[in-house]
């Protein structure tokens, strides 16, 4: 557990749905047109790198689905969080929220998700990935950053950090809802845009995550809001803006979120619920509460 250079590397051999080297992104260049992008699930990824003794923001990789085989090039400590499923280790189950270490050479299997629809893993010293703009995170919808991982792909370790791995064997954890999610929800600046009843619709009804949820929105199923005709100018957006386009049906914009495009912005996710968001499978119900 001592400070000492690390080098080494992930082999991917099998990546899954969707593997991606994801940080905690590029806050603060909404007016160059640049997304913030990272991990949808901000503290799954803070949390895996607090257990190997990284900073929150070191990059790891977002596992959609899970289904993920890699190899590890040197010896090396890495921990996964978010959603829940069966890890093996050279065959051997490993605990979820856990610090585990890895020898040269050792296989490690992600099987699909059982709980949540993200893992997250980070190993200690960190994904090496050239960084854009500042952040190690690939934005689906620019597409630039370290690009989507595929078999074969070669993820360089970075050097081990000063802190050494946590003492505590196991941080607490508790796996994403399997029923339905409740999520916080604020007023957005265009709540004046819902119609007659939709406001008492949008917090009363169930909706269903769609299968076409992805890290630019999540598309939700449910009942049609009405909402004031027409269109407004393009406005920038924080992540979890609901926007209303005119089929009444809600999505909520994400980390890889363009601007508006002319749709108004009814509510807002609360910053606490976006986690939870991040890990709602497809045709999973959502409610939402006054946040």
């Amino acid at each position: 557990m001592n400070s000492a250079p690390a080098p080494g590397a992930l082999v991917v051999e099998r990546p899954g749905a969707l593997a991606l080297v994801e940080d905690l992104g590029r806050p603060g260049l909404a007016h160059l047109g640049v997304a913030t992008s990272g991990a949808l699930d901000r503290g799954a990824l803070a949390l895996a790198n607090r257990l190997v003794g990284n900073p929150d923001g070191a990059a790891g990789l977002e596992l959609v689905a899970g289904g993920f085989l890699a190899r590890f090039r040197g010896t090396h400590w890495f921990a996964i969080a978010g959603a829940w499923g069966e890890v093996r280790l050279d065959g051997r189950r490993i605990a979820p929220y856990t610090a585990a270490r890895a020898a040269d050479g050792a296989v490690l299997e992600i099987g699909l998700a059982e709980r949540g629809i993200r893992f997250v893993l980070a190993v200690r010293g960190g994904l090496d990935e050239p960084a854009v703009l500042g952040a190690r995170a690939y934005d689906t919808l620019a597409r630039f950053g370290p690009p989507p991982v595929e078999a074969g792909r070669v993820l360089p370790i970075g050097a081990e950090p000063e802190a050494s791995v946590p003492v505590l064997d196991r941080e607490a954890a508790y796996p994403p809802p399997a029923g339905a999610v409740t999520l916080a929800l604020l007023p957005g600046p265009r709540a004046d845009w819902l119609g007659e009843g939709a406001t008492t619709t949008l917090y009363e009804a169930e909706w269903r995550m769609s299968a076409s949820a992805d890290r630019v929105g999540a598309r939700l199923e449910g009942p049609e809001l009405a909402r004031r005709p027409g269109e407004l100018p393009s406005e920038a957006t924080v992540a979890g803006s609901m926007q209303l386009p005119p089929s009444g049906r809600p999505t909520i914009l994400l980390a890889d979120r363009p601007v508006t495009g002319g749709y108004p912005v009814v509510a807002i996710v609360a910053p606490e619920s976006l986690d939870l968001l991040a890990q709602v499978r497809p045709g999973q119900a959502v409610r939402f509460r006054h946040g």
